[in-house]
């Protein structure tokens, strides 16, 4: 079980390199892009879908690193309140249910995804891009996540974490 979770724990800190990796490239291809368009007056054609789909790609991809360093938006007002039971049904029924949801979102972005690979979806712009390339992203980075809920729910349900990481007569703010 230490196994999976330091495997499944590496993946989500690889996703967070990715992602910010993705930033970075769409970062500079805006700068490139500002740099051809007004200074040598030329057209951009691929810039802003590539700068569009690296900045997409990064928020699903880097979704498990985010989710892994709890870096999302939490309201813990509740949990503060709560008996040490209490907060532990309200943290296992929290994964559950974002695990529920990640996993049907998986599934259809997935069938998404493969529509395009299967029709050949392209861009409409003159860059043509293959759309089942930055669509990948989505079922990729919702599996990932998905793993990374699987992996909190076992370490709260073993005691390798604490609900919503407060001990239970933490109620400091």
């Amino acid at each position: 079980m230490d196994q999976f979770i330091r495997g499944v724990t590496l993946i989500s800190q690889l996703c967070g390199i990715v992602a910010a990796g993705l930033i970075a490239a769409g970062v500079l291809v805006v700068c490139e892009m500002v740099f051809l368009r007004y200074v040598l007056n030329e057209n951009t054609i691929w810039q802003t879908d590539f700068t569009t789909y690296s900045l997409v790609g990064a928020t699903f991809i880097g979704s498990p690193y985010v989710l892994l360093t709890r870096g999302h938006v939490n309201v813990d007002v509740l949990p503060h309140y709560l008996g040490k039971t209490a907060r532990f049904y309200l943290a296992l029924v929290s994964i559950l249910m974002s695990l529920a949801f990640c996993v049907i979102m998986t599934v259809l972005t997935f069938n998404f995804w493969h529509e395009a690979w299967t029709e050949r979806w392209v861009s409409d712009t003159m860059w043509r891009a293959r759309l089942w390339i930055p669509y990948s992203t989505m079922p990729i980075g919702l599996a990932l996540v998905s793993l990374q809920f699987v992996v909190d729910l076992i370490s709260l349900l073993t005691g390798r974490e604490l609900p919503f990481g407060l001990k239970p007569k933490d109620t400091s703010a």
